[in-house]
């Protein structure tokens, strides 16, 4: 994503933002919510008749408008933004109006920013600047490659052998071909996870037809392959040493200790009154919150409280396992500083 801040005045003001891909779009339905202002260039029904004797004819010109959002739609399998709300400037003041965002289309958001807006606009455009991490979970004729996407993992194709375990080499080297084709429009880095052996002797298969792919492909240990593979990567922290600070990595630690402290009656708290609480107390050293619950208000006052006692905020992805297991939980938890009575 690319973004372009207006003169906001106590975080509140325009920014531009241009997406660019899928995630970005997954990012603005977190960062545009009901009753902010949005401009964008649309296509909108005008009047082209040219006098009363003949039938009036319209048609779709592009103008510029401002509307008044009142819900917003992510379609990820359709790469489109829905956002609807009434006009409040240029034509049709008053009337109904859904934009269509895709990737490629500019929109300006009016609105009053919060800290953890800036960081998520922040991490929309880091993550532009690089290419989108596959991986290719293995073993003996059966594999899945995934598309990591910040909202989670996204799964691209599953590859399957003939006959599956006892296959004779070539069955097996048929399967290893199918695996480097699913790879083959592949631009950015690539690990290769999966139990044994098999991981490793497709390394070897694909050094010897695709020295470029080899060279990008990084291989992980993991106990099973699919998504539970996945999960398993990104818990070894494989992404983020790749790519930098992957939120996807964080989640999953961060959601990882919060369970390990339950687990061990430890410093934690989770649930909508017990956070209150451990802010209220002071105690909050890091809140987790799923993106589900950004737009309650309740939760959104509930956050401001919890940055002025300088608790981090981390918003996961409910696409994503840990946000499953935090909605679990309420949809809100904090790791805290000290265990309250």
């Amino acid at each position: 994503m690319k973004a372009e801040f207006g003169d906001l005045k106590h975080s509140y003001g325009e920014i531009r933002l241009f997406p660019e891909s899928v995630d970005d779009l997954w990012h603005l339905q977190h960062l545009i919510a009901p009753g902010d202002l949005v401009f964008a260039t649309t296509l909108r029904t005008v009047d082209t008749a040219t006098d009363k004797l003949r039938p009036e004819k319209t048609e779709k010109r592009p103008v510029r408008l401002g509307i008044r959002v009142e819900r917003v739609e992510f379609h990820p399998y359709a790469n489109r933004l829905r956002v609807g709300g009434i006009i409040e400037s240029g034509m049709d003041v008053s009337s109904y109006h859904t934009l269509n965002v895709e990737p490629g289309y500019e929109i300006s958001v009016v609105r009053q920013w919060r800290p953890f807006d800036f960081e998520r606009i922040d991490r929309a455009v880091g993550a532009s600047l690089h290419n989108v991490i596959h991986v290719l979970t293995i073993e003996e004729g059966e594999g899945e490659l995934f598309r990591i996407r910040q909202y989670g993992p996204e799964r691209v194709v599953t590859i399957a052998a003939g006959s599956g375990k006892g296959a004779e080499i070539d069955g097996r080297a048929a399967f290893f071909s199918d695996a480097l084709a699913a790879l083959r429009d592949v631009t950015g880095p690539v690990v290769v996870a999966g139990p044994g052996f098999v991981k490793d002797d497709f390394i070897r298969f694909a050094r010897s037809r695709d020295t470029d792919l080899a060279e990008r492909i990084v291989t992980v240990e993991t106990r099973r392959i699919g998504r539970g593979a996945v999960q398993e990567v990104i818990g070894q922290g494989v992404l983020e040493r790749l790519v930098g600070d992957l939120q996807l990595a964080r989640e999953v630690t961060r959601m990882d200790e919060v369970l390990k402290r339950i687990g061990a009656g430890g410093a934690v708290a989770y649930g909508k009154d017990e956070v209150r609480k451990a802010i209220d107390y002071g105690a909050a050293e890091e809140v987790l919150v799923s993106d589900a619950l950004i737009r309650d208000e309740r939760v959104a006052r509930l956050l401001e409280e919890a940055e002025r006692i300088n608790a981090q905020v981390v918003v996961l992805s409910s696409e994503f396992e840990p946000g499953d297991r935090l909605n679990a939980l309420g949809g809100i938890a904090a790791i805290l500083r000290y265990p309250l009575g």
